[in-house]
């Protein structure tokens, strides 16, 4: 991998890392992983790759998110350059979001994840109900 410069947040601007290693505690790396794998990242995305949307109709189409939630999720990926935020002089000022061409190319990795949740849910379900069961025998016959 090339060496690159990477801005992160608790890092100085253009800290190098030669190496992006996402296993490596203080790699900037990491830290972007850890906002695309973010429950609400991904759910503003894959309503984003369908289309501009209005904050409010974000906030509509994701259940349980709250304003503060949506707003700080929007601005750190508009941050990395994933979203982008269209402010129109109207009365009253519209705000619309889209997808960059970089969070189209992250949108089509995150569609498979989204597609294999939806597919396999049941399958996880059931794995879950499982060991819940075998937990609880084993508590059964410790106690």
């Amino acid at each position: 991998m090339q060496e690159g410069t990477f801005t992160a947040p608790g890092y100085r601007r253009g800290t190098v890392c030669p190496e992006p290693d996402v296993f490596a505690a203080d790699c900037p790396t990491r830290l972007l992983l850890d906002r695309i794998a973010d429950k609400w990242s991904v759910l503003v995305l894959t309503v984003l790759g369908e289309g501009e949307v209005r904050f409010n109709g974000l906030k509509r189409r994701i259940g349980g998110i709250s304003q503060k939630m949506l707003s700080q999720t929007l601005r750190s990926l508009e941050r990395d350059g994933l979203v982008v935020r269209t402010v129109t002089p109207t009365v009253p000022v519209s705000v619309s979001y889209a997808t960059t061409a970089l969070g189209c190319e992250l949108l089509r990795t995150l569609r498979g994840m989204v597609d294999w949740a939806e597919r396999r849910m049941d399958a996880v379900a059931q794995a879950q109900t499982a060991y819940d069961e075998r937990e609880r025998r084993l508590a059964q016959a410790a106690g």
